[in-house]
């Protein structure tokens, strides 16, 4: 018999995808819930029992009596020969469960809707939370509905997700009734069931657009390596090809760029930058600075640093409007990228080479080789290995390199005693920043290496630096020298 309960409860079962068992579970435990309420006010209460009946499509609540043979007190006891009616195998001494119809308060009923509703929402969130869990990571679409308190509230489908403010792009606004795509963020469990969170500013959501897109990517043909967001303005994408035939950068701009084009589209104007990947650091680096021209690359690997040299017109371009095209090209390189022109490498390597060339020993030769060695500053030559220098310079002697040291360090501490207390905390907080800085980028193992090598020159810098060796080595010079002097007037009265 098809009744109203059974109607409610098939259509549940379709349209929240939830087990018939449950339902009728949470309908059962209800209504035993409600009665056993109402009883319990009775001296005499009962032990109840609720089952569903499917035949007749009704929840059917069971009173149980002992069954005797004479009856004492009908609101606990049943006679036999009622009791055999029931069940033929009923005994003396049996307990056996006598269907009643109790009359409800209205919140009693109020009461076990709540519960059941409650334990029909638990369950929907067990089944939704079961069949978005593998799907973390795909592309969902729906339909918005509202905004709550900056969150946009979408409609999928079986449920609603939740595109919060910190993953929405900036600049763009949603409206009600507006389809929209975003990508399935992850699946947070809470009071009221899973919320599902979803983004349009995450790397991933450009990545899953190429992949719906281009089936080139789709199939393995053509990967993406490496993405860089500045999500609402531009996005850089390195990709490559396991076929050689296949041209990277052509598959997933498409014919007359119409796949490109259409992710643009949804990406609501957003500009996409796509690159061929190369193994080549300084490759890599001139495809990632695209649209700007580079020069020279210079690449410090222990760092994962690099120094770029383009043309003095090129120098807008490569940074970008507020360091956009520079930053994307960081991250896409995961190298720290530092941009000069021409004319300040040039300026600077006249600046650097007079330097050097005010150290005693030290011509232009040595000076501009040292240079093209990497050393740049007086610290660099002060705390070098001297074994180093004198490979990477033109002189012959060990002793000429220690002089050359000890004039560098010299100077250095003659700067410092001219540098106010102001100019050397700035210049150690300045300091203490690129190391940090550094330290982001850097691996553990590479972390360790810089620790060891960079010790000594920032204690240096810091003002900490040793007066006695320098004092000594200082006092050698000018003893050298005053006996120079007197051998000179002994000939001289000679």
């Amino acid at each position: 018999m098809l009744t109203e309960l059974s109607r409610v409860i098939d259509s549940v079962v379709k349209d929240k995808g939830v087990d018939k068992d449950e339902i009728i579970k949470a309908v059962e435990d209800s209504v035993l819930s409600a009665a056993e309420k109402l009883f319990r006010m009775d001296d005499k209460y009962n032990e109840l029992e609720v089952h569903y009946n499917e035949t007749e499509g009704e929840v059917e609540l069971f009173e149980f009596k002992e069954v005797v043979e004479e009856l004492l007190d009908p609101d606990i006891e049943i006679i036999l020969d009622e009791a055999s009616e029931l069940d033929p195998d009923a005994e003396i001494g049996d307990m056996i469960g006598v269907k009643i119809n109790p009359d409800f308060t209205r919140i009693a009923i109020q009461n076990a809707k709540q519960k059941v509703l409650q334990k029909l929402k638990e369950a929907e969130g067990r089944v939704i939370f079961g069949e978005f869990i593998d799907r973390k990571g795909d592309l969902v679409g729906g339909i918005v509905r509202r905004v709550e308190r900056k969150n946009v509230i979408v409609d999928i489908g079986r449920t609603e997700a939740v595109l919060p403010k910190e993953q929405q792009v900036p600049r763009e606004y949603y409206k009600p009734k507006e389809r929209i795509r975003a990508i399935l963020l992850d699946i947070v469990e809470a009071k009221k069931g899973p919320q599902l969170i979803l983004s349009r500013s995450s790397n991933d959501f450009v990545r899953k657009l190429f992949i719906t897109e281009v089936p080139e990517i789709n199939e393995q043909i053509v990967e993406i390596k490496a993405i860089s967001r500045d999500p609402g303005g531009r996005t850089k994408i390195a990709v490559d090809s396991k076929d050689p035939d296949v041209d990277p950068v052509g598959a997933c701009v498409g014919m007359r760029g119409a796949r490109v084009q259409n992710i643009i589209q949804e990406l609501r104007g957003e500009k996409i930058d796509i690159i061929p990947w190369s193994n080549d650091t300084a490759r890599y680096a001139c495809n990632a600075l695209s649209p700007a021209k580079v020069n020279k690359v210079i690449i410090d690997e222990s760092n994962r640093a690099m120094e770029v040299i383009v043309d003095d017109d090129q120098l807008s371009l490569a940074i970008g409007r507020k360091g956009q095209n520079v930053r994307l090209a960081s991250q896409l390189t995961d190298c720290k990228i530092d941009i000069k022109t021409e004319s300040e490498v040039k300026k600077e390597q006249q600046e650097v080479i007079a330097l050097m060339m005010s150290l005693p020993k030290v011509g232009e030769v040595s000076a501009n080789l040292l240079y093209n060695e990497g050393f740049r500053s007086l610290e660099d030559i002060a705390f070098a290995d001297p074994e180093q220098l004198l490979r990477m310079s033109s002189l012959d002697e060990l002793e000429e390199i220690e002089k050359i040291q000890t004039a560098a360090r010299i100077a250095l501490k003659n700067k410092l005693k001219q540098m106010t207390v102001e100019d050397l905390e700035a210049e150690t907080e300045e300091v203490q920043e690129e190391i940090k800085e550094e330290d982001k980028v850097e691996t553990e193992p590479a972390e360790k290496e810089e620790d060891k090598v960079e010790a000594e020159p920032t204690e240096k810098e810091e003002g900490k630096v040793e007066a006695e060796p320098a004092e000594k080595e200082e006092d050698k010079v000018e003893a050298e020298s005053t006996e120079k002097e007197e051998e000179k007037n002994n000939n001289e009265e000679g």
